[in-house]
């Protein structure tokens, strides 16, 4: 069933982000797996609760599940949480806060290598280059591991100071009453050690700003929603740990005579009144190139006609899609005298050959509304 991350939180889909964030530290609260030691059902509420937060604390999260759903938030790069230390490590602010993670938990990964931040990129192609594939050349601007600290953020030949709140635990505890409950240092904020001489290139922070070019090879047959991903092309680690990926979303602009549904291509193709009465050979455009097409007599308006084998390129393998034309017939909008003469005379032809009812009335639907346009 398709995850109501609102109803998890018990918000409403129109709640404001304090309130979200309100509704996710209370459940965070009640359901801390420290505080509900082998209660399975109370981690898997815990973890559904960070799950819902994740995606609606973040306005672009937030943005695609209210649109797209979790579908789309698969497809924009989103995997979820995952454990309880990815929980501690994205929300340990929150933890901190309100209980500190309950030993500390939320201060555990980051005395270590960080890795980088995933990225997004939203790409836009167009239809041909979708069906046929294309190299693209990106630019893009990020944050990298500082080349000079290596990530540490510190100023080279010096070393990070041991914190003199938390003694270099990254923790302090604070008397409650009955408890003693331990939350994230406000000074170094988990990490245990300051910084008192910062890198002079990224001023501390382990990450400078470079714009880089990327190169990226779309395959054949990519669709709108698509996900590409570039390991390590994200924002650089810390402490020395690795860059994260970046992640390309294809969009494919609309076309003006195709339109895709799978792999098969899709087309409306004109035909004069006399041409799909008597039938004629004409010139079809696809996506491989031009092909021709026999129109028998008689054809309708609407008919479908099947090109094998001449749609999209399976992601998958498995060859080609098919093209669909369906045919348009066009009525023309003013006649001739004589043009008009001819149409009379075909229809009182068709009557005295003892024609359908159904092609008479047809006809006689022709020059009505042929009289009413002249008139």
């Amino acid at each position: 069933m398709e995850k109501d991350f609102y109803k998890t939180l018990g918000v409403s889909p129109e709640a404001s982000s304090e309130e979200i964030k309100k509704a996710y530290r209370k459940l965070a609260m009640q359901y801390h797996p420290d505080k509900n030691p082998g209660d399975k059902e109370a981690e898997e509420k815990f973890k559904a609760a960070a799950e819902a937060y994740e995606v609606l604390g973040d306005l672009e999260k937030r943005k695609i599940y209210d649109r797209y759903g979790v579908a789309g938030l698969k497809d924009s790069g989103y995997s979820g949480p995952g454990n309880f230390e990815d929980i501690f490590s994205s929300f340990g602010d929150i933890f901190g806060d309100m209980f500190g993670g309950f030993g500390g938990r939320a201060s555990q990964r980051r005395q270590g290598p960080v890795q980088g931040n995933d990225l997004r990129y939203d790409l836009h192609i167009t239809f041909m280059e979708a069906v046929h594939g294309v190299e693209k050349e990106l630019e893009i601007t990020k944050r990298e591991t500082c080349w000079t600290c290596e990530g540490t953020g510190l100023r080279p030949g010096h070393k990070a100071a041991t914190c003199p709140t938390c003694k270099g635990h990254g923790q302090v505890v604070h008397a409650q009453g009955f408890f003693r409950v331990q939350t994230t240092c406000p000074k170094c904020r988990g990490e245990g050690t300051l910084i008192t001489e910062p890198c002079n290139d990224c001023q501390g922070q382990g990450l400078v700003n470079k714009a880089k070019k990327v190169s990226l090879k779309i395959p054949a047959g990519i669709d709108t929603g698509a996900r590409m991903r570039l390991r390590g092309e994200g924002e650089g680690g810390r402490k020395g740990g690795p860059p994260g990926d970046l992640y390309v979303i294809i969009y494919v602009e609309a076309h003006e005579f195709f339109h895709r549904e799978g792999n098969d291509i899709h087309c409306r193709f004109p035909l004069n009144m006399a041409q799909a009465a008597l039938g004629t050979k004409v010139t079809v455009p696809t996506i491989h190139g031009s092909k021709e097409l026999e129109i028998p007599a008689g054809t309708q308006p609407e008919q479908v006609f099947t090109l094998k084998g001449e749609g999209v390129s399976s992601l998958r393998g498995g060859g080609k899609g098919n093209m669909y034309i369906s045919i348009k017939v066009i009525i023309p909008k003013k006649l001739n005298k004589k043009q008009k003469e001819l149409l009379e005379e075909f229809a009182q032809l068709q009557g005295g050959k003892g024609e359908s009812h159904e092609e008479e009335g047809f006809f006689k639907k022709i020059l009505h509304m042929l009289a009413e346009e002249k008139s």
